[in-house]
């Protein structure tokens, strides 16, 4: 099967009418393409997965509270973020990204300060979350990275929406990226994110993830 063909039999979000590739345009203002970070030298990139408002429901925490107690914190954190994770990627709530208006400003978004306040290795928008693998430059830190990634695509999503109130989960989850190995393992989970949810038949598919970007 070609690429084009791949791309077009893509079940999610991937041009203005849901199947076209990435544009060129894309693809240039990706900065970081091809960058790899110098853990050698102190960078310390992070993987940040943040999600939309009403894609898990806060029983499915509380539920959990007891079963997860008994394990380690550290294991707990794990085993609750993997759930999560599972829960999220079936679609749940509204899943505003579906619209490729939204997955466009949120993919903007996050390629925005690309090489100016971070360096973004890898991401994918998915239906109702998205994910990133970013080093931050000096002077910043994850923390406000993600909140400008936030407060600019939740104001821009719902005047497209025409809603109001929160866009974003006011939360976000981040994990440091130990050394190389890792971090080539954190590129390719975040990459094939939407195959693992069967919205597409190869990561270089899904227009609005780092995988279709980097050829």
């Amino acid at each position: 099967m070609d690429a084009n063909a791949s791309r077009r039999d893509c079940g999610g979000p991937s041009g203005d009418d849901g199947r076209g590739g990435p544009s060129e345009d894309d693809a240039g203002r990706w900065h970081s393409r091809g960058y790899l970070p110098h853990f050698d030298g102190g960078e310390r990139p992070q993987m940040v997965t943040f999600r939309l408002a009403d894609s898990f429901p806060r029983h499915l925490l509380d539920a959990w509270a007891d079963e997860l107690s008994r394990l380690p914190e550290r294991e707990a954190a794990t085993e609750r973020y993997r759930r999560i994770e599972a829960y999220i990627d079936r679609g749940a709530g509204a899943a505003w990204l579906r619209d490729p208006r939204i997955a466009r400003a949120v993919q903007d978004g996050l390629l925005h300060f690309d090489g100016d306040r971070y360096r973004l290795h890898a991401w994918v928008v998915m239906p109702n979350h998205a994910h990133a693998v970013v080093t931050p430059l000096a002077g910043h830190d994850v923390s406000d990275i993600v909140h400008s990634w936030k407060h600019y695509t939740a104001r821009l999503a719902n005047r497209l929406l025409r809603r109001q109130g929160d866009f974003w989960y006011r939360d976000y989850y981040d994990r440091a990226i130990r050394d190389e190995r890792h971090y080539a393992a954190a590129i390719a989970y975040v990459e094939a994110n939407p195959v693992r949810a069967r919205l597409c038949a190869d990561a270089e598919g899904w227009a609005f993830g780092s995988a279709a970007h980097r050829h």
